[in-house]
């Protein structure tokens, strides 16, 4: 063999063993590797929906839960008029004061008078009420108790009215639903109120649809959605900063389309000073009436408040024609003689009161039971 056949045969050998050495690696390489992760492909973004969405998908935070079963109005009224009496109501108090007083002389009458007025009776109401007491106890005074008991009563009736339409207009005509506007300011209870409303019309039977037309305020929305998946009252409910006339005339138009009886419109809580809030306010009530007429505009007045509740009874029931009064948060802390005034300066009755922190701690208001229960000794 010739020296170039041996260079020719090293040269071969050379590339054979390259060749031989890079097929194992490759083969060592494929098996060793991890597998790619399957390619999922990427879903398209759901549409958004056109239009103002007034109605989300609902989730309700219970599910499966138990309905509640509210307490009939007629029931809780015996526990209210028990949060009413003497020992919880200083305006209650103030008229038993006189029913045990030895001698009812100058110095009683002045002493009473002063009572009644810091309970919020107002100065007009009062001296009513002294005047009409005075002559009809000027000859035995409060020496026969039963009697000067009935004698207060009577006259207490004849201020906070027993002849006044106090039911709830919450029927509508044509086969319309009835529709409840509730206004008020900020900080009244208002949204609770509602919560409680609807508990309220549920145990009379109705069906309810609740319209969350506070739309500055995101944890209204959600709030009126916990009270109504409590008694299986669907709430209608718009964009955070939407137009809440928008959501009202939606509320209203869900009602009509689903045969219900009562819709109750929330509206944001406004300083009764603010003139475009007001505005806006009377704005919602035109909007919901191009689809039914408005049976109840409820006006929400926190008792505590006492006679600064009056100035925004005035303002309110100059934009929208208020039906009726809700006196919330009258318990302990509320004086109780705000009933009166509050009637005369409106010229509508109160129809609904509040008297705590329960869910059913709402209830139709009665002058008798309201006098009745001030009145009581225990």
């Amino acid at each position: 063999m010739t020296c170039v056949d041996m260079i020719f045969w090293y040269v071969m050998a050379a590339v054979a063993v390259v060749l031989l050495v890079a097929a194992v690696t490759i083969v060592v390489g494929r098996r060793n590797a991890v597998p790619p992760a399957p390619v999922t492909p990427e879903l398209a973004p759901a549409e958004e929906p056109t239009g103002t969405p007034a109605e989300p998908v609902e989730a309700p935070a219970d599910a499966g839960a138990a309905l509640e079963t509210p307490e009939p109005p007629a029931s809780r009224l015996t526990r209210l008029r028990r949060r009413l009496s003497a020992s919880n109501n200083p305006f209650a108090r103030g008229l038993l004061g006189l029913l045990s007083a030895d001698r009812l002389d100058a110095e009683a009458w002045e002493d009473l008078e002063a009572t009644l007025i810091t309970s919020d009776l107002g100065v007009g109401p009062t001296d009513e009420l002294i005047t009409g007491l005075r002559r009809e106890l000027a000859v035995d005074g409060a020496s026969d108790p039963d009697r000067a008991r009935k004698v207060l009563r009577t006259e207490l009736l004849t201020l906070v009215g027993t002849e006044a339409d106090r039911s709830l207009r919450v029927t509508g005509a044509d086969g319309l639903p009835g529709v409840v506007l509730v206004v008020g300011v900020n900080g009244t209870g208002k949204t609770t109120t509602i919560g409680k409303l609807a508990r309220v019309l549920v145990a009379e039977g109705h069906s309810v649809v609740l319209a969350a037309a506070d739309t500055f305020r995101a944890a209204a929305a959600d709030q009126l959605q916990t009270w109504g998946s409590r008694v299986g009252v669907p709430v209608v409910r718009g964009p955070e900063g939407g137009d809440p006339a928008s959501v009202a005339f939606d509320a209203v138009e869900r009602g009509i389309a689903e045969g219900v009886d009562v819709v109750v419109v929330d509206t944001a809580g406004r300083l009764h000073t603010k003139t475009g809030l007001m505005d806006e306010l009377g704005k919602i009530k035109r909007v919901i009436e191009r689809k039914a007429p408005v049976t109840e505009v409820l006006l929400v007045i926190d008792a505590t408040t006492g006679q600064n509740g009056l100035a925004q009874a005035r303002v309110f029931a100059e934009v929208v024609d208020v039906t009726g009064i809700v006196l919330s948060k009258l318990d302990g802390s509320a004086k109780g003689g705000i009933v009166v005034p509050v009637q005369r300066e409106l010229g509508v009755p109160v129809k609904l009161i509040g008297l705590g922190e329960g869910p059913d701690d709402l209830a139709p208001f009665e002058a008798e039971g309201f006098v009745d229960a001030l009145l009581a000794e225990s």
